[in-house]
């Protein structure tokens, strides 16, 4: 007597969370929503783009907000800003595809950069500082200028509140230490360059951004005519000036390197954020702040101090 043939089954999409072919008592379902909501908090963000282009199920669970808002918060590691203006999984890419502000702005520029990562301003006032000797006494008297010929600081108002994106740090031509680039004789070089740059999380999504309308304004400048010992700069938000999170940038002999590291170090706590790059012989530093607005009366959305050799 010959052998029966198994009958072929035919090949079918998921269509429900609910599989026809699990039988009513089973404890586990594959295609259970919390499940998955579960497993993805272990993914990054590549792995839930590509599970979710598996099949209309996975991408509709996948690219809920939820699960991006999660991931995004879990991979920058800052606690929940609260209301935002856009999707979590436009913010998640907007911090994670290696954007930042001189591919907009200044392709033309010879740029080699380091990304630090994000904090949180939880108030509208920032302190900006080349000097980061503690403890500070914020002056409430001074003009913007004074603060910045006589104290190399600056203080802000109308701060954009959230999360921060720091960095890059960028150091443009490369080499802070070298007076002359080392990467071009053009006579518009701008010479060796560190920047500490500082944005909203969602500054390179916003219109004003990409058409232009929005741009960095100097704030004020400050030259140290002698020899730097190192090029150095802070970003923080001042009703988290004192706290001991934000001490860890103080303790400077724990993240600079050592005197001969030429290499550009970076501190970020849950409120501020802090560059340096240490100097060889040298004759001074000019140290730039600027500063971005959404719209002539808007938000500062983004934050410049730039350091370069005199």
């Amino acid at each position: 007597m010959g052998k029966r043939l198994r009958k072929a089954r035919s090949m079918c999409c998921c269509v429900s969370p609910r599989s026809s072919y699990l039988t009513p008592h089973s404890i586990f379902n594959w295609y259970e929503e919390d499940v998955w909501t579960e497993i993805a908090k272990f993914l990054d963000g590549r792995s839930l783009v590509m599970l979710a282009v598996t099949c209309k199920w996975f991408s509709r669970v996948m690219m809920e907000d939820s699960v991006w808002k999660y991931a995004c918060l879990r991979d920058l590691q800052v606690p929940d800003p609260g209301k935002v203006a856009f999707k979590w999984n436009k913010l998640y890419a907007t911090a994670f595809d290696g954007s930042h502000a001189c591919m907009f702005r200044q392709q033309e520029k010879h740029i080699d950069w380091m990304r630090i990562g994000a904090f949180l301003f939880d108030s509208p006032a920032a302190f900006l500082t080349e000097n980061l000797i503690a403890p500070f006494r914020i002056p409430k008297e001074d003009t913007k200028e004074k603060l910045l010929q006589l104290k190399g600081c600056c203080l802000l108002n109308n701060i954009k509140t959230g999360i921060w994106i720091a960095g890059p740090t960028v150091i443009i031509f490369e080499d802070l230490q070298l007076v002359r680039c080392p990467v071009c004789d053009l006579d518009s070089c701008d010479g060796t360059m560190q920047t500490l740059d500082a944005r909203h999380i969602e500054l390179f999504l916003s219109d004003g951004y990409h058409d232009g309308s929005w741009d960095y304004d100097l704030l004020g400048s400050h030259d140290i005519i002698k020899q730097a010992d190192g090029a150095c700069g802070g970003i923080f938000d001042i009703k988290h000036l004192k706290d001991q999170s934000t001490s860890a940038i103080f303790d400077l002999k724990s993240w600079v390197g050592k005197q001969n590291d030429w290499q550009p170090k970076a501190m970020i706590t849950l409120h501020a954020v802090a560059v340096n790059t240490n100097l060889q012989d040298n004759e001074g530093l000019q140290i730039r702040y600027h500063a971005m607005k959404a719209g002539k009366d808007g938000e500062i959305v983004s934050i410049r101090i730039s350091q370069q050799l005199l």
